[in-house]
């Protein structure tokens, strides 16, 4: 009953023997030029500096509108390939449901636009 299984069950085990295999193996054959360079923060190219954000630390907010409107298209496309796909299949009921998916994925469109964060200023 399992047998389909099995090179699935075999798959899965040696793809975690490899990471586990790489992960521990790493520091033994790896390299060892450290230089201060390396032990240092990396902050895109630049020289890390104490404070995270120049004005009291905080972030301003248009980073998170960025990484929702990121998150939003992202994850939109990623459930619209599949209905592609069968659309045919679906029906009328496939069609109602991918109506309202596109209607509340333009309500987090109005907002993030109301927000400003299609404003790249």
């Amino acid at each position: 009953m399992l047998q389909p299984y099995v090179p699935l069950v075999l798959m899965i085990a040696l793809a975690g023997a490899f990471a586990v295999f790489s992960v521990v193996i790493a520091p033994y054959v790896g390299p060892r030029r450290y230089n201060r360079a390396k032990l240092d923060a990396y902050e895109c190219g630049i020289e890390p500096s104490p404070q995270p954000m120049v004005g009291g630390g905080r972030m301003p907010v248009a980073y998170y509108l960025t990484a929702m409107l990121f998150i939003l298209f992202d994850i939109e496309i990623v459930f619209l390939f599949p209905y592609a796909v069968t659309a045919d299949a679906l029906g009328l009921f496939g069609f109602v449901s991918i109506t309202l998916y596109i209607v509340a994925i333009g309500l987090a469109y109005a907002y993030e636009w109301r927000r400003g964060g299609l404003d790249w200023n």
